[in-house]
């Protein structure tokens, strides 16, 4: 390694540095494809009303019991399609949270460091 080497200072210790710029860099493109493929269910109602929703927060499906869908209930139909999207979402983004906490343990870096996502 470069550290070593005399006459070059802390060449070495920069390297390392670009070296784990560039291994973050390639774990933060894998997670993003794993968040993008990663589903959460958000319930509401008691699960009448659930929601599919990917880690990265796109809504990918609803799911609505029938026996809810009464003419005189369509506001409160519309409430509960809205908590489960809000469910699944927060679910989504604890799960993101989560899996950025060990990318950033795994590197070395403090926890609750936070990375552009």
């Amino acid at each position: 390694m470069l550290k070593g080497i005399p006459g070059l200072g802390g060449l070495g210790d920069m390297a390392s540095m670009m070296k784990k710029a560039q291994q973050m860099q390639t774990r933060m493109a894998e997670m993003q494809e794993q968040l993008a493929n990663t589903v959460v269910l958000g319930k509401a109602g008691a699960g009448l009303v659930k929601a599919s929703v990917t880690a990265k927060g796109e809504v990918t499906g609803i799911d609505i019991d029938p026996s809810i869908l009464i003419a005189s209930e369509k506001e409160v139909v519309e409430d509960l399609i809205l908590a489960a999207i809000k469910d699944a979402q927060a679910r989504g983004a604890q799960h993101m949270a989560d899996e950025m906490r060990k990318m950033t343990e795994a590197l070395g870096l403090p926890a609750d460091m936070k990375l552009p996502f």
